[in-house]
């Protein structure tokens, strides 16, 4: 990724916090896209990364160095998100490109999938645009080679004014309950066998937010008390990550 995608902002930008913030609040939309990106024979994204706060302290400085870039290739557990470094730092030393990293959420500062040159989140970069003038706009808009439409209204999910209930459910996790089960039925242990990680299928469909995938998994006989290898049940995720829509599954 060019080096035109690092960023630096001040702390005290006020935009620029409330930027951050919606990014943290808002990634389990991107999480929950990539999580069915991965399953897709034919893939819908062209790119999906997260901006990371990096810093450096530096003996003679009171102030830490910090740098926003972005990293790809992303993963993430509920807890921790990991990726590849796509960005060539300008000053810090103890980072470089390519190099593997894992942040807690609240290091994230946005996101940014896109599709058919549409994009979703990029909401430091909506900042950004919205301190240019329309032709800047336009200039910056060809030089990414996207459509980031209106930096007063950013989308989240695919069809969010059309469908807003793709907010609340993925339409792939209710096309694909039948499918779900019928897998299940042939594959049995796949209820309770552990990845490498302690994730059971379970655990891996809450962090995605996929309510219908949940319920199934549930009604199959999916057991909600197993835990992670970091000691985490399935409700314990859907906490941390906020689905709403399906702690009440889990408490039940």
């Amino acid at each position: 990724m060019a080096d035109k995608l690092t960023f630096f902002s001040e702390a005290d930008h006020p935009e620029m916090v409330k930027a951050f913030q919606k990014a943290q609040e808002t990634f389990k939309y991107f999480w929950r896209e990539l999580s069915w990106e991965f399953r897709r024979i034919v893939p819908a994204l062209d790119l999906a990364c997260v901006k990371v706060a990096f810093l450096e302290h530096v003996s003679d400085q009171s102030a830490p160095i910090v740098e926003h870039m972005w990293i790809n290739d992303v993963q993430f557990d509920g807890y921790v998100i990991s990726g590849t470094l796509a960005n060539d730092p300008n000053e810090l030393s103890n980072v470089k490109n390519g190099d593997f990293v894992e942040v807690p959420l609240n290091q994230i500062s946005d996101w940014l999938f896109t599709s058919g040159g549409k994009t979703y989140g990029g909401f430091t970069i909506q900042v950004i645009r919205a301190d240019m003038d329309e032709q800047e706009r336009i200039g910056h808009d060809q030089a990414w080679g996207l459509d980031f439409g209106d930096y007063n209204d950013v989308s989240v999910v695919f069809e969010q004014k059309e469908h807003p209930e793709n907010l609340v459910e993925h339409p792939m996790s209710i096309n694909m309950k039948d499918k779900l089960a019928a897998f299940i039925g042939e594959h049995p242990d796949q209820l309770t066998n552990p990845d490498e990680v302690g994730y059971t299928i379970l655990h891996r469909e809450t962090v995605a937010g996929n309510r219908s995938s949940v319920e199934v998994l549930l009604q199959l006989g999916a057991d909600k008390n197993i835990k992670t290898g970091k000691g985490n049940t399935a409700l314990d995720l859907a906490k941390q990550v906020g689905w709403e829509q399906i702690i009440p599954l889990l408490e039940n």
